[in-house]
């Protein structure tokens, strides 16, 4: 049975999210949830009965807020909202990515601020639990008012509009509600606005980066560590009383799991009165390099899990007389710090292709090119060049989506923060520096085995015996592209660093101790 997650009542975190998207936990509303839900959704019901004018209950929208909608349009408007506002463009996004919008969508709702009816709530917790989820383009949110038009081709399913992935396929929602036996729903006032108004596009690519990044900042961790192996570099930068004087949470953990990774290597040991006095930065600079990614990591993942439990839409209602007309959708809160961890992202690539450079110098004993029979063979030199392309294009992606704002709505929305974009870019820096980090795993373990027969510390080892399951050592020329793609794989996958981290608790070593200093 899969674990439960009470929506609205408990504490969504991001690997809970993680776990409701791909099953392994099941989201229902309890009868506390329920309550809440029903009495807005009362509260709604009683401002149209008063005549009271409430934005989007019975007004227009945007720039036309003073334009009075009469009672018998009220139900019309929200349909018109989701029809009007679904103006994306562009590839769908993931599902995955689809998938958590819902979930955080319903978790939003469900804390009974936004007076929408428990029905609603129910066929979107549906679409989850069938894995029927709705095709939303990438592009066209502009970071407030919320991530409108994402949101609206979410929502379209819900009144029988738009397309799903369903059973594998891309289909038109009522063909799918033909299948399933399923009727549109018909929306109550605000619905449509409280639906589409709030940052579950920002914050569901924000979910997926602090998934992805710290997976990527611990392979580069181990990635590094077998670098500095292979290149007869010093773990001296690394001890603890150094980094105490500095205390950065990022870059003790990052030095701590350095010595750890290396502890008891053999190759280490082989060169200790080798007379070098100092590596280069790449290699010495690991735990500040690293470790101030990894203090940007923590701060994008302490303000997606506060962003995980906040009521985002507008207008927020804590009565029927009393409704709160502000600015809780605006995306600028996460867009900053999504926008700096591309920064963070793209500098452990950075620095990645750096040991990349050095490891084919021909210096300290491995040969040029990290081949002996160069000339003939170009060896590992051209992988470099990606690495070297992918770093270049990652620092293309660094400008700040959030240091732009286009007014919209004829001006009434005149500051916007185009976090949708910076959630997406930051995904896809981390997609370049996945291949990035996969070039530098096979060059390190090519690199590596020219130190025979001087083995690595035991861990090391392991990740070492992992890659060469899939990628042989190269006496000579071959398709790089099909070594790195299986490498990016295990990256991407996640099975590296769980390979690694299985082994070093096998063997009694917690490396991944301190992390709860990360939240």
């Amino acid at each position: 049975m899969p674990a439960i997650f009470n929506y609205g009542t408990d504490q969504l975190t991001v690997s809970l999210a993680l776990a409701i998207a791909d099953g392994t936990c099941k989201g229902v509303i309890n009868t506390e949830a329920k309550k809440r839900i029903n009495d807005s959704s009362d509260h709604v019901r009683q401002i149209v009965a008063s005549h009271k004018t409430v934005y989007g209950v019975n007004t227009g929208f945007g720039i036309l807020a003073n334009t009075k909608i009469s009672d018998e349009d009220t139900v019309t408007l929200q349909h018109k909202i989701l029809q009007s506002h679904s103006v994306g463009v562009g590839d769908p996004i993931p599902v995955e990515v689809a998938r958590l919008m819902m979930i955080t969508k319903v978790h939003a709702l469900a804390k009974g601020y936004s007076g929408v009816q428990l029905a609603t709530l129910e066929r979107l917790i549906w679409h989850i639990d069938h894995e029927v989820t709705p095709v939303v383009p990438e592009k066209g949110s502009v970071g407030a008012s919320g991530d409108l038009a994402p949101l609206s081709h979410m929502c379209l399913p819900l009144i029988g509009l738009g397309e799903c992935f369903y059973r594998g396929q891309r289909v038109a929602t009522n063909e799918v509600f033909k299948a399933e036996g399923l009727e549109p729903i018909a929306l109550g006032p605000k619905e449509g606005l409280a639906l589409i108004n709030g940052t579950q596009f920002i914050l569901s690519f924000a979910v997926k980066a602090v998934q992805r990044m710290q997976n990527c900042l611990d392979a580069a961790d181990i990635i590094g560590a077998m670098s500095l192996e292979a290149l007869t570099g010093t773990s001296a930068p690394f001890d603890e009383r150094l980094h105490r004087l500095r205390p950065y949470a990022g870059t003790q953990l990052v030095a701590q799991r350095l010595r750890l990774l290396l502890q008891n290597s053999a190759i280490m040991q082989s060169h200790v009165d080798c007379g070098r006095v100092q590596d280069p930065y790449s290699l010495r600079c690991m735990p500040q390099v690293h470790g101030a990614s990894r203090n940007a990591w923590l701060h994008l993942k302490e303000l997606t899990e506060t962003e995980l439990n906040s009521v985002t839409d507008n207008p927020i209602l804590f009565g029927a007389d009393d409704t709160i007309s502000g600015g809780n959708f605006h995306g600028q809160l996460l867009a900053l710090a999504l926008d700096y961890n591309c920064f963070a992202a793209a500098e452990i690539g950075n620095i990645s292709d750096r040991r990349c450079y050095l490891l084919l110098e021909g210096k300290w004993g491995l040969p040029m090119l990290l081949m002996n029979n160069v000339g003939l063979n170009s060896g590992f030199m051209i992988p470099q060049y990606t690495t070297a392309a992918l770093v270049t294009e990652n620092k293309t992606l660094c400008f700040p989506a959030s240091a732009d704002s286009i007014p919209t709505s004829l001006g009434q929305e005149d500051h916007v923060s185009m976090g949708s974009i910076s959630g997406r870019k930051l995904n896809r820096v981390l997609d370049n520096l996945e291949f990035i980090l996969a070039i530098e795993l096979m060059s390190a373990c090519q690199a590596i085995e020219f130190r025979a027969p001087h083995k690595s510390s035991a861990i090391l080892e392991s990740a070492h015996d992992y890659v060469r399951t899939l990628v042989g050592f190269a006496d000579e020329d071959r398709i790089f592209a099909d070594d790195i793609n299986k490498l990016t794989q295990i990256i991407r996958d996640f099975s590296l660093v769980k390979t690694v981290n299985e082994y070093a608790t096998q063997q009694g070593i917690d490396l991944n101790r301190g992390y709860e200093a990360f939240g």
